[in-house]
């Protein structure tokens, strides 16, 4: 995802803009991919990583009354029916006059302010976008497969060292062993992606409860 539209320099004769111009207008126009700074921008927010969910559940297109109903109960951890007409109008009118044009100026959404209707772009939907919910007693993946390292790292000292019982084990199963816990963690991660990790896979952005 990223900035998309740049400028384009014409010649010293002045001629090049023109031609630049509808060549692009020939070809449909060319979105680029945003920036990683911008990715991270506009995921900085909850409101606009909660309106991206539910675009992505929904077609890639919404109405921006039913995006803001959605978007307020994700954020009050409510159902959508128990909002009420404060919650929504807060809503709406941040995504109206700020976060929405926000992301249509970064080429995310495309935002009809006078119809009321948001639609995803091309740029959005080359991107997977991974949110890493950690909660106060877990440990983010990150730390895991450090201490995961550190601990293979301790077996495998310990049986260079001579220490029981490590040395009644071969040294290609203390490799097998190794492999394997690396093997499986990353298959748990890779699950966890898939089903909750993921903006749009799932009836309720990663960050909301279930």
């Amino acid at each position: 995802m990223a900035s998309s539209i740049g400028g384009l320099k014409g010649t010293s004769g002045g001629v090049g803009t023109d031609t630049d111009q509808s060549l692009d207008e020939e070809e449909g126009g060319t979105e680029s991919p945003l920036s990683r700074d911008d990715t991270f921008d506009i995921l900085s927010n909850h409101r606009r990583r909660f309106a991206l969910h539910h675009l992505q559940q929904n077609g890639d297109r919404a109405d921006l009354g039913d995006l803001s109903e959605h978007v307020a109960a994700w954020e009050n951890d409510i159902g959508v029916a128990e909002v009420s007409s404060s919650e929504r109008k807060r809503v709406y009118t941040s995504l109206q006059q700020f976060h929405l044009p926000k992301m249509d100026e970064k080429g995310v959404v495309e935002f009809d302010d006078r119809d009321g209707v948001v639609e995803l772009t091309s740029v959005a939907g080359d991107v997977d976008i991974y949110l890493e919910v950690v909660d106060g007693g877990d440990v983010p993946w990150s730390q895991y497969y450090l201490g995961l390292a550190v601990a293979n790292l301790g077996i495998l000292a310990g049986a260079l060292a001579g220490i029981a019982p490590l040395t009644l084990v071969p040294s290609a199963g203390l490799a097998l062993f190794v492999v394997t816990t690396f093997f499986v963690s990353a298959l748990v991660h890779i699950y966890f992606n898939r089903t909750e990790m993921r903006l749009g896979d799932s009836d309720t952005p990663p960050e909301v409860e279930g």
